[in-house]
């Protein structure tokens, strides 16, 4: 198991011997075909020139750089693969890396101006942020917070399905946090416009990054309080109550909607 410290290497020099490369591609990630790994030593043949180089943090304790490339091809015993391809690959602590590293990418690539005056701007030596020379404007990876939430009720839990998953699964209540509300008042606005029900004691349950595409998806419990459902027909198509014995498809298992239900299903048993 990979664990990353995270930090901000500065984009200046040269890598040293033993730092590790992960290669980003349009949102895709470089794959070593034979280990499914993401990580390549610094200087290994496998991996092709690169320009640029910013350092994400250390992974057991090697320097970890994120190499963009958007103009090579990949080379024998690799490929390039989405992150949700990387669900069924490699272990969480990698798809995590895996993660920060094109959201970092994404970064590097719509903030090369200046929002404010325009001008080019360049990486910040002590931080993670683009700094305009001009007027002094410093931009910091974008990263939109996201409530997500199981409701109970006894042995049944509420369920929704998006017009965007695929066919016949559902998943709980989640939405994006409006600027000047606090993350509860969040879970309660997204569940009465969604779902329309009343829920009580919210309880936080942990978090996941999410990049997709620069999500934090923050998860809680709650409690039914009230009133019948009644969907919004633009984020929800369907929703309803589900016995924790009679379950719909559910989301993949890397994901905290999976663990939310998981949770409730372990507490059943």
């Amino acid at each position: 198991m990979r664990s990353l410290h995270l930090g901000y290497l500065s984009p200046a020099g040269i890598p040293e011997a033993g730092s590790l490369l992960v290669i980003v591609q349009g949102g895709q990630v470089l794959v070593d075909e034979q280990v499914n790994s993401i990580f390549f030593p610094f200087g290994s043949p496998a991996i092709p020139a690169v320009d640029q180089m910013v350092g994400i943090g250390w992974v057991n304790d090697q320097p970890c750089y994120v190499a963009p490339a958007p103009e090579i091809s990949a080379r024998p015993g690799t490929r390039f693969v989405d992150l949700r391809e990387l669900f069924n690959l490699v272990d969480e602590e990698s798809l995590g890396i895996a993660g920060r590293a094109v959201q970092i990418t994404a970064f590097l690539a719509t903030r090369r101006f200046c929002g404010r005056c325009g001008a080019p701007a360049a990486l910040a030596d002590q931080e993670l942020a683009m700094v305009c020379p001009v007027c002094g404007q410093t931009e910091y990876p974008r990263l939109s917070p996201a409530i997500i939430v199981l409701i109970r009720d006894n042995d049944r839990c509420l369920l929704a399905r998006s017009p965007r998953f695929p066919e016949g699964m559902y998943s709980v209540i989640a939405g994006f946090v409006e600027p000047g509300e606090t993350i509860e008042h969040a879970v309660h606005r997204e569940v009465q416009e969604e779902v329309g029900v009343s829920i009580r004691s919210v309880q936080y349950w942990g978090s996941q990054p999410w990049p997709f595409p620069n999500s934090l998806m923050i998860g809680f419990t709650a409690e039914y309080a009230g009133g019948q459902i009644a969907i919004d027909n633009r984020e929800i198509e369907a929703a309803g109550w589900f016995h924790r014995d009679d379950l719909p498809q559910l989301p993949g298992p890397m994901s905290i909607a999976y663990a939310l239900i998981n949770d409730f299903l372990e507490e059943g048993r």
